[in-house]
């Protein structure tokens, strides 16, 4: 799917829009979303971070299709579901391990988690860590909702977008989310 026409140098493009949780950052090239930006501590260190993960990005108003992704984006952080698994990645650059472990959580429905090791079984591997650095390395947070992976002790395990574990906590109450086997993470986030 193409977004828009693009140039034989592939530029990338980005805008800034209002959420419930702050200024968010959405990146994108002819061939898809690049990049995802949770809010930093205002609007201009969230364009800062942008322009650093994507060095040339240019910001411009998106195109319809990119238009429709922010609206759902927005819905979703407002507490409406929406499911993003069908929103265009590309994934240039990203590995193959990754690509599967973002595939895995792209299949998590708003409202409900999966441990890291449950992440794990279903790739075939004994290894909750490396699922855990892999979407430390998600460049698609929220579209790739990497908030909803947790520990499998009933905490929230990690997240290294600004705000840390407070942040992964307002995204999974925002979406009023709970594990059925495990409601001490329901205690952990309400």
């Amino acid at each position: 799917m193409r977004i828009m026409q693009g140039h034989p140098s592939n530029p990338a493009f980005y805008t800034l829009f209002e959420t419930a949780i702050g200024p968010c950052g959405l990146a994108w090239n002819e061939r898809g979303v690049i990049g995802f930006q949770l809010p930093e501590d205002d609007e201009s260190r969230t364009r800062g971070r942008l322009a650093k993960r994507f060095p040339g990005i240019m910001e411009a108003p998106p195109p319809p299709v990119i238009q429709n992704i922010i609206a759902d984006v927005t819905a979703l952080l407002q507490g409406e579901a929406r499911d993003l698994s069908c929103v265009p990645l590309d994934m240039e650059g990203v590995t193959e391990f990754d690509r599967r472990v973002y595939e895995i959580a792209r299949s998590i429905p708003p409202g409900r988690v999966l441990t890291y090791g449950e992440v794990a079984a279903r790739l075939g591997i004994n290894n909750a860590r490396a699922i855990g650095q892999s979407l430390g390395r998600n460049p698609f947070a929220v579209i790739v909702p990497c908030h909803r992976v947790v520990a499998a002790d009933g905490k929230l395990g990690g997240f290294s977008a600004n705000g840390g574990s407070t942040t992964k906590r307002r995204l999974l109450a925002i979406e009023d989310a709970r594990r059925d086997e495990n409601p001490t993470l329901f205690d952990l986030i309400s």
